[in-house]
Parts: structure tokens; C-alpha cells; sequence
């Protein structure tokens, strides 16, 4: 049907209204487009210049050198030497694969450490660096660095590692440093970035753990230009990190190798402590281990080595270990009875070689027994019955109350790790932990060091220096940080009378100087440096009655482990105390293991070297030489460095 030209005009009429507004609209689109595209161009381009700048620039960390560690002389104990490794940045290198294929052809790759990586690269973000290869020669540097266009995200670098130049010597002391795991991340709250770098290394025990805050430093940062494919093109600038702060120790460092040496394959532990200024000049525990083997990573088969020795050279014995602290306790039970006014200097108490206690014979280590004691007599022949004869009229109560006042049952605020508190048991202490009634018994025990009562080597040197000094002493074992001395306290007087402290110390001297003391075999001839100390045994079985009846097995001839533990302490000079030595022995068969131990270590301290033959008894001369020259094919030799002064 045709239209009529009213319809045709009234088509036409809507058409162009149509392309009238489809025009428009156009219009206004390439319009806003046009505004848009100025605004981008031209008002935002400064913008958008920087957002393609930071696509060309890479920010990277870099890890600061760790602060390093002195003797007091200025020893190093703990230092920073070149590592040279092999890093890959996965968002940098594209097919990660591909890349550690090609540099195989290079370097030879391990294949545990490539695993590791590769378990590092999935945890870690693709930006960070992983090492692919450490420790690698300078030449196999050499080819990567030649090579690295061909090697994206690959990067030949010169790092810092620690190293322990004295090895197995202050282990113990010095912890070691090793990758940071997982576990370490959980630890902390907010962790900085620098510990999420693969394998960088932190403080995992001892003081290298106790310290990390000061010994770690600020990482710095560098601009690095990259290519399309994430090539490093160069380098625009750097900042700096701030180095860690270097600790020195009290630590002497010839004395720690000379104790260390001295105590050689027995499962021990030595200290040594300024009577003065309460420094520790040696804080000894054998066996030790090389801490350079966790550095990196320790391997399976060596730390299944180190965890099956029963002689448990990983254990820092001389402040984790607890051991019952045996006769050397029984000055603390007699000064505890003096300052009860109890007894009198010449009082005696008759020793038949036992004494009945609740219905219980307490047998005395001489069988025989040593007949009418006094004070001074019973140190220095240490009779176990004069000491059960005060402590039960003294009372546990009060002889906890000095073991306190000499140091024992305390935990020293010192950088080291997992220091025993020891235990210094009195009445309350049984009833809130074993929820049971103190008995006459248990003072008997504790009067003698057995029992209940534990303390740890650096426990037993701190209470020898406060005897011998008369002040309450505290251990320290830092001497500076970043340079700046540490001050020393103000040490108070032990709240003893002094008249009482200087019997219980002319006892001591005895134990090293009568022909009746029990260290009198192992004493020091020079007059200049004589010693007073006690000896101990601590029984880690229990004897039955039948046994006892039929003659006590000899230590000789029990297994290692079922041995009595041997201990000493002592200080010197008697008349002006300079330091004070504890020595333990793990199941040495007694205190004769240790005395002659901590006899050496004093007179080594003391004279600041190998001391003359003259220092020995006669006797003993010949074979103290041999042993000499035993010890100076070990202690010598060492890598000893010191700090640059200038």
C-alpha cells in the first residue's frame, strides 16, 4: 500500500531526528574522550611518568654487616668474612626453570640446596632474592657474571656470612647464627622485611640470639634499573645500612681456649669470676662443637652426631646444667649456723662415721669418721656429720636464707641462653610444689648439697666470690656495646658478719694448705698466690644398706653415667682475692676429677699465661710439664685476630 506524502514527510521528519541524536552523542563521546585523553596527557602526565619509572626501578634491600664481637683485649670472637653466592629474583627471571637449567651449565648446582630454594622461592615473594648457589669459588663468580645476559633475574653477589674463628672454644657462650625459619617469623610481631630475605641470617642461641636487636644493624636500599624482561641494567644509587653495634665480652680469651682445652674429653663445666668486679673471665663447657657448621645450615648427619653424644656437647653446662652442689655447700650450712649463734668457732660435734636422724643412719664419707670436729676442721676434712649436726638445730629455713644472700637459686640477667635457676628448697617450697611436709631429713641432705638442692657452675663461682670478697657480687659478661663501657654497679656488702665470713674462709684455706685438707694434694706453692676452696662429690645414686654393708662399689667400677659428679671452687689470692673458679665434672668419680682442674685454670688466670713449675708441688712437677706442653699444641694455633684500633 502506498503511503500518502503526509506519511512519507512524517518518516522522513523521525530519520532525522535520529541521526541528529546519534550524532550528538558521538559528539559529546569523542569530546570526553578528547578532554579525557588531554587530562591524561598533559594534567596527569607527571603521574603516570613516575608509575612507568617504578616499573623500570627496582627497590632492593640491602643486609647490613652484623656487628662483631670481642674478647675484652680485643679479640675476635665473632666476625664477617666474604661469601660470594648466586641470587635469583623469580619475578625478574620470567620461566625460573629455564634460567636454572642454563646457569647449571656454569656453576654446579647442589641438589639439596636447589631444593631448598625452590621450597624458599614458593614461600617468599616473587621480588625478594633467593640464593641459588652460596659459597662458591671466585672463578665460578666469574663465568655468572660474564654470562648474566643470558641469565635473567640472575645476580653473582658478594654477601657477609659469619664466622667463629675460635670454633668450638666460646660456642657455648657465642651461640651461632643461622637462616631464618618459619618458626623465627613467628616469634616476631610485625617482622622487619630484611628477615624475610631467603637465608639471611639472624642470632639463634646465646648471645648471637640474646643480642640480635643490637648486633643485627639496619638494612639499607638500592635503585636498580631493569629491562622489559627484568634484566638488571644497572645500578642508580644505593643507600647505606647502618652496620651492627659490636659487643666486647669480659670474656679472656687465652683463658677460655686454656679451660676449654683443660677440661678436654670429660663432659665438664668451668667459670671463672673477677672477685672484684664480678666480670667472667671464662665460661667453659665441654665437649663443645663447632658453631660454624649451623651458619649455613648444619647438615643431618652432623647434628645426629652432636644430639647422640651422651656427653651432650650442645648442653651449655656451665650456666644451663643443675647439679646437687655436694660438700661444696657445707660453707653456706655453717655460715647459716654462725649467724644463727648456734656455734662457736671451737666448738666441737664428735663424728663416728654416721649420725641416726628420724630413725635413718646418714652415713659420713669417712666410714671410720673423723672423731671431734670443729669449724674450721670440718671444711677442711669436710665431715658430713658435723654439717647434719648444724643444720638440723639451724633449720632449713635459715640456711636457705644465706644460700639466697651467696647467690644461689637465682636466674642472672645475662645474654646467654636457658640459664638454670637452680633450686634453693626451703619448707614453703616443698609444701607448694611437692604438696608435702618438710622433714629433719630433708635438712640433713640439704646440709650437705644433696637432696633438693641444685645450682649451675656460674652459680657456684658467684657464691665463692661473694665468700671471698665479702660483697654481693653479680656475674657480668658484657664489657661495651658500639664502644660505650657498660658501668659497673655498686656492689653492696654481703649482710654476713665479717667475723663469721673470715672462719668460714680460714676453713677454706685449709681445705688447699693443711696436710688434712681434702685439696691439700693439689695445692699451689707460690705464697703470692695460695688459694682457699672446698671440694665436692654429689651422688647420682642411691647407695642401698646392703651395699654399704658389704663394701660401697668404687666409681671405677660403675658405668660413666651411675658415677659421682666431682666439683671444686676456690678463689686467690687468699689475702687479696682476684677471682674465683667453679669446676664440675659429669660423673668424674668424685672431687678428685675436679680439683686438680680448677687448681690449673687459677693458676693459668693468675699468672696470665703457662704459669712457672714452681707454682706445683714438687711431686707433681714432671707430669704438669708434660701437660704443659699438651696444652700448648692446643690452645696455640688458633686464628686470632684483633680489633683495628686506629
Amino acid at each position: 500500500m502506498r503511503k500518502t506524502p503526509t506519511e512519507i514527510t512524517e518518516v522522513h521528519s523521525r530519520m532525522s531526528r535520529r541521526t541528529l541524536f546519534l550524532g550528538g552523542s558521538m559528539l559529546a563521546f569523542m569530546t570526553g574522550l578528547g578532554f579525557r585523553m588531554r587530562h591524561l596527557q598533559l594534567d596527569q602526565a607527571d603521574q603516570y611518568r613516575l608509575l612507568a619509572e617504578e616499573n623500570r626501578i627496582n627497590i632492593r634491600l640491602i643486609p647490613p654487616a652484623r656487628g662483631e664481637i670481642f674478647d675484652r683485649n680485643g679479640i675476635v670472637l665473632a666476625r664477617n668474612e666474604p661469601s660470594y653466592r648466586i641470587t635469583l629474583v623469580p619475578e625478574d627471571a620470567g620461566d625460573v626453570d629455564k634460567v636454572i637449567e642454563k646457569l647449571a651449565t656454569l656453576v654446579e648446582l647442589d641438589p639439596n640446596e636447589l631444593d631448598r630454594a625452590v621450597t624458599e622461592m614458593r614461600r617468599s615473594p616473587p621480588f625478594l632474592p633467593v640464593t641459588i648457589a652460596d659459597r662458591v669459588s671466585w672463578d665460578e663468580l666469574s663465568r655468572v657474571a660474564v654470562n648474566t645476559p643470558a641469565l635473567p633475574g640472575i645476580t653473582p653477589e658478594v654477601g657477609l656470612s659469619r664466622y667463629y674463628p675460635l670454633r668450638g672454644d666460646l660456642a657455648h657462650v657465642l651461640g651461632y647464627v643461622g637462616p631464618v625459619s618459619d618458626y623465627d617469623l613467628s616469634k616476631i610481631d610485625n617482622p622487619d622485611q630484611l628477615l624475610r630475605i631467603p637465608r639471611f641470617q639472624i642470632g639463634k642461641v646465646g648471645l648471637e640470639g640474646r643480642m640480635e636487636d643490637d648486633l643485627r644493624g639496619v638494612a639499607g636500599t638500592k635503585r636498580v634499573e631493569v629491562n622489559a624482561v627484568g634484566r638488571v641494567m644497572r645500578e642508580l644509587d644505593r643507600r647505606e645500612g647502618q652496620q651492627g653495634d659490636d659487643v666486647q665480652l669480659t670474656i679472656d680469651q687465652q683463658l677460655q681456649s686454656y679451660a676449654q682445652a683443660r677440661l678436654g674429653d670429660e663432659s665438664a663445666a668451668a667459670v671463672v669470676m673477677d672477685c672484684v668486679t664480678g666480670d667472667l673471665l671464662a665460661v667453659a663447657s665441654a665437649p663443645s662443637f663447632d658453631p660454624n657448621l649451623f651458619v649455613q645450615g648444619i647438615s643431618v648427619a652432623d647434628y645426629g652426631t652432636l644430639t647422640s653424644d651422651n656427653h651432650r656437647p650442645l648442653a651449655a653446662k656451665s650456666v644451663q646444667g643443675a647439679y646437687p652442689p655436694g660438700s661444696t655447700f657445707k660453707m653456706i650450712t655453717a655460715l647459716a649456723a654462725l649467724e644463727a649463734g648456734i656455734v662457736g668457732y671451737a666448738d666441737t660435734v664428735y663424728c663416728p662415721g654416721h649420725m641416726k636422724v628420724s630413725n635413718r643412719r646418714f652415713h659420713c664419707w669417712k666410714r671410720g669418721g673423723h672423731g671431734h670436729m670443729d669449724l674450721a676442721g670440718a671444711l677442711r676434712e669436710s665431715c658430713d656429720v658435723y654439717f647434719y649436726d648444724l643444720a638440723i638445730q639451724v633449720g632449713i629455713d635459715k640456711i636457705a636464707e644465706v644460700a639466697t644472700k651467696l647467690g644461689l637459686g637465682q636466674r642472672y640477667d645475662l645474654p646467654l641462653s636457658g640459664m638454670a635457676r637452680g633450686l634453693n628448697p626451703n619448707r614453703a617450697w616443698k609444701a607448694d610444689v611437692r604438696g608435702a611436709d618438710w622433714v629433719v631429713g630433708d635438712t640433713a641432705n640439704a646440709s650437705i648439697g644433696q637432696g633438693f638442692v641444685l645450682a649451675s657452675p656460674l652459680q657456684l663461682a658467684v657464691m665463692t666470690a661473694r665468700l671471698a670478697s665479702g660483697k654481693a657480687l653479680d656475674p657480668r659478661i658484657v664489657k661495651s656495646v658500639n664502644g660505650v663501657e657498660e658501668p659497673l654497679p655498686i656492689v653492696p656488702d654481703l649482710e654476713v658478719n665479717a667475723a663469721h665470713l673470715a672462719e668460714v674462709q680460714r676453713g677454706m684455706f685449709q681445705v688447699s694448705n693443711h696436710r688434712r685438707g681434702t685439696a691439700y694434694s693439689q695445692r699451689i706453692i707460690d705464697d703470692e698466690f695460695r688459694m682457699a676452696g672446698k671440694t665436692g662429690t654429689s651422688q647420682v645414686r642411691n647407695i642401698t644398706a646392703a651395699e654399704r654393708a658389704r663394701g660401697v662399689t668404687r666409681n671405677e667400677d660403675l658405668p660413666w653415667e651411675r658415677r659421682d659428679h666431682g666439683l671444686f671452687v676456690n678463689y686467690a689470692p687468699y689475702d687479696n682475692p682476684r677471682i674465683a673458679v667453679a669446676v664440675v665434672v659429669e660423673h668424674g668419680g668424685g672431687s678428685k676429677s675436679a680439683t686438680p682442674i680448677g687448681r690449673d685454670i687459677t693458676l693459668q688466670a693468675l699468672y696470665g699465661g703457662t704459669p712457672p713449675l714452681s707454682a706445683y708441688p714438687a711431686k707433681d712437677r714432671e707430669k704438669i710439664k708434660k701437660q704443659q706442653e699438651e696444652m700448648q699444641k692446643l690452645v696455640p694455633g688458633r686464628e686470632i685476630t684483633r680489633r683495628n684500633r686506629a
